[in-house]
């Protein structure tokens, strides 16, 4: 069987991306690193096949894609579409948010992945804040 997660090939492609984060990936992955969003761990930099993900949850199958201006120039729309349906086939659910979506509205950001964790998640297992009851 062909190892498709985290291929050593793609070793030094995902520590130099960790290494050359753009701030809006920083700012995220401050929010996500340690088990911070609902006590899931995040990897970052995680490859799936051919392709890395800026953020990747194993245990919920989700990918987080922060596009920044390299998604839009020519050509990279059809490329980012190709490369999202092949990480789908994987059975990962995969959202795309902007640079500008962190810089303006991380909260916001943040809760839309929580929305896609509480339906992975049993309802048991989520934090009372997000079921919205009282304690």
């Amino acid at each position: 069987m062909t190892k498709v997660f985290n291929k050593t090939a793609q070793k030094d492609t995902r520590r130099e991306l960790r290494k050359n984060m753009p701030i809006a990936e920083i700012l995220l992955w401050a929010k996500l690193r340690g088990k911070g969003l609902l006590g899931c761990k995040f990897r970052r930099q995680y490859s799936v096949g051919n392709y890395v993900v800026d953020f990747y949850c194993p245990s919920l199958k989700l990918a987080v894609e922060v596009d920044g201006e390299s998604h839009y120039v020519s050509g990279a729309a059809e490329y980012d579409r190709l490369r999202q349906s092949a990480i789908e086939k994987y059975g990962i659910h995969f959202l795309r948010v902007t640079n500008r979506d962190i810089y303006d509205n991380l909260e916001g950001v943040l809760y839309r992945i929580m929305e896609i964790m509480s339906k992975a998640i049993p309802e048991g297992d989520l934090p009372q804040p997000l079921l919205g009851k009282e304690g």
